[in-house]
């Protein structure tokens, strides 16, 4: 390739890995403002592969497309017991994963590495987000122990990890986290356990999203070969037929606890090859890495499906909230205007007011006569107006207490039927406690006497026009304040008019009352805005318990276009993807096979990059190029 071309062919991979890092980062920013709060049918699974998503882009595909050239990480995983550290230490002829030094646990699964490759494996890349140990330095939770080993072919690193299937769930964590990390994943298990669900679970899974996996058998009996057809035959149902099986007979370990050369010959000779080449590394990683990218684009699609019913089921319960909410509204409003509130004790203290005989046939004498008698009434008994107005405070307590509680009980009653809403009763407003019932009762008390104020302020408003009774209202503006609250609980026409007539007579005299001071168009429009000012008032107390319900869908944090935003972020991601043309990366050269695992033969290293050099497998009888056993298809 002329040198033009080849800086041109850099330039293009340069921008299009630029594109699909800036493509993931925003898939991730996506998935970490995505949540879904509210219990439902899947929301579990859509929550644990929201985290692994988070995990491995974090600890495995950024650091992988930030960091080009890095070590093929092997991860080398398997059931209990399986011998996945007596396989890492025999091949490499010694006990780096001793236990009681080194040994693989939650606290210090170990990472073997060339000398040379230590720089790659610092916290700012691969799993960035575990600690580092080194040497004799004591174990952190959930640390990853390193041990440089100048055995390992460089461009290649063994973690052996903890097992997949430990009864510790910490220790289970991290070995899923450790895997979804890996280029390769080398599965280990055993002839008495390769059938065991747990394993076959985390297997098809890997198998699903394209993950690179080798499998090896270990402890096979001799005589009981067919356990290898067996395995076969299951990880190609799974889809897992074209990943290489490794066989390891049981044989007794050396004085030194190590495998005979001749019992790990196979898979050794399989990884020196793979160390000894950068391009099927290079090839490996990167069909590793695709696949991680595919799933992720459509684990994206079905997360925005999550994201969507999350969505709904806030909305849904937002209805139920403002139905009730809304009906309790209605309720008061209906209770202060239909004359409900002119019975009862509020009726007995206007009665007690106005008195029954002589006030009553002023009033009918006519409005010239009445004005001058409600003159001299309020001049001389303007304190008695108290009673009536504490009655009046009495009954709209009642309603609107009765609307509020009416409204958190249907809410409570109908959150309960819903699997997203249940979990949430404890957060609503008033559902326990007399603190709760004590600051409703007080926020619904302050507003009433807020509102008897406001409707002083009107009448005395009203009064200041009126010249001719002003100095006979001086002492009686809280009895005409009483007289056009009784107008407001027995007014049903709203604007066009004042329907009277309720509770014999007593918005008759209320409104005789007012018109004799003020007229009937002046007394229309007074009462008119006490009533407004009275559904703001209540309506204030009943929208702020209402908000507090909503409240807690609204701290949930569920966007109204998560679900549309996690598509928008898998379209980007598969055209990013698309566009990383592998023609466009740079090629790393062939090295020699200079490095060899233990058991390993030079004629099993010595690999050429046309794919024409063969690979031994006692478990294949036609031989296949190495490149075929890796992949299972043509060179790329």
């Amino acid at each position: 390739m002329a040198s033009g071309d080849t800086a041109t062919s850099a330039t293009r991979g340069a921008h299009g890995r630029s594109r699909l890092v800036a493509a993931v980062d925003h898939a991730r920013g996506r998935l970490a403002a995505t949540t879904f709060p509210l219990e439902g049918d899947g929301v579990a699974l859509a929550r644990a592969r929201r985290g692994a998503l988070l995990a491995q882009i974090d600890d495995y595909l950024l650091p992988r497309l930030r960091s080009d050239g890095a070590p093929l990480l092997v991860v080398v995983g398997g059931s209990t017991g399986a011998g996945k550290s007596t396989l890492v230490n025999s091949l490499l002829g010694e006990k780096v994963t001793t236990p009681g030094v080194l040994r693989p646990t939650t606290r210090s699964p170990v990472l073997v590495h060339h000398p040379g490759d230590a720089p790659w494996f610092g916290p700012e890349r691969i799993l960035p987000n575990l600690p580092r140990l080194h040497g004799g330095e004591s174990s952190t939770p959930g640390g990853v122990r390193l041990a440089p080993h100048s055995g390992m072919p460089p461009g290649l690193a063994l973690l052996d990890a903890p097992d997949i299937d430990s009864v510790e769930s910490a220790n289970r964590e991290l070995a899923s986290q450790l895997l979804a990390a890996a280029d390769l994943w080398l599965f280990v298990t055993t002839a008495a356990r390769y059938a065991d669900a747990v394993p076959w679970e985390l297997l098809t899974a890997a198998a699903a999203r394209h993950a690179q996996i080798a499998l090896v058998i270990d402890r096979i009996d001799p005589g009981a070969e067919e356990v290898v057809d067996d395995l076969r035959r299951l990880a190609a149902a799974e889809g897992l037929a074209s990943a290489p099986l490794f066989a390891i007979p049981e044989e007794p370990l050396g004085p030194d606890g190590l495998l005979p050369e001749r019992a790990i010959a196979e898979v050794a000779a399989w990884l020196t090859a793979l160390g000894s080449d950068a391009l099927a590394r290079t090839s490996l990683a990167r069909a590793t890495r695709d696949g991680v990218l595919a799933d992720l684009a459509q684990s994206l699609n079905t997360l925005a499906s999550s994201a969507d019913a999350q969505a709904a089921a806030r909305d849904r319960l937002t209805q139920v909230v403002e139905s009730a909410y809304d009906e309790a509204r209605l309720h008061v409003t209906s209770a202060t205007r239909d004359g409900a509130m002119l019975r009862g004790e509020v009726l007995a203290r206007w009665q007690d007011f106005v008195g029954a005989s002589t006030f009553m046939r002023g009033i009918e004498r006519g409005v010239s006569t009445a004005r001058d008698r409600i003159s001299d009434f309020f001049r001389g008994n303007s304190g008695k107006a108290a009673p009536v107005e504490t009655a009046i405070v009495h009954g709209l307590e009642s309603i609107t207490r009765d609307a509020v509680e009416s409204a958190r009980a249907r809410t409570r009653s109908l959150w309960r039927a819903d699997p997203a809403g249940a979990p949430l009763i404890a957060e609503v407003s008033g559902v326990t406690g007399a603190e709760e019932t004590a600051r409703l009762h007080a926020a619904i008390a302050e507003q009433i006497r807020g509102w008897q104020k406001d409707v002083l302020d009107l009448v005395g408003d009203q009064a200041a026009g009126k010249r001719s009774v002003a100095r006979g209202l001086s002492f009686g503006v809280n009895g005409l304040g009483v007289a056009l609250m009784l107008v407001t609980f027995g007014s049903t026409g709203g604007l066009t008019g004042i329907e009277i007539g309720v509770a014999g007579g007593t918005a008759v005299v209320a409104q005789k009352m007012l018109e004799a001071v003020f007229g009937e168009e002046a007394m229309r429009r007074l009462a008119t805005q006490a009533a407004q000012r009275l559904d703001e008032r209540l309506g204030a107390v009943i929208d702020a318990d209402r908000d507090t319900a909503l409240t807690v869908l609204v701290a949930r944090g569920i966007a109204e276009d998560a679900g549309e935003e996690l598509r928008q972020a898998a379209a980007e991601l598969a055209a990013a993807t698309a566009a990383d043309d592998p023609a466009a990366s740079p090629r790393p050269p062939a090295e020699p096979g200079r490095h060899a695992f233990r058991g390993s033969t030079a004629a099993r290293v010595d690999l050429s990059h046309d794919g024409t050099q063969e690979l031994p497998s006692a478990s294949e009888p036609k031989r296949k190029p190495w490149w075929q056993r890796l992949f299972g298809g043509d060179a790329q």
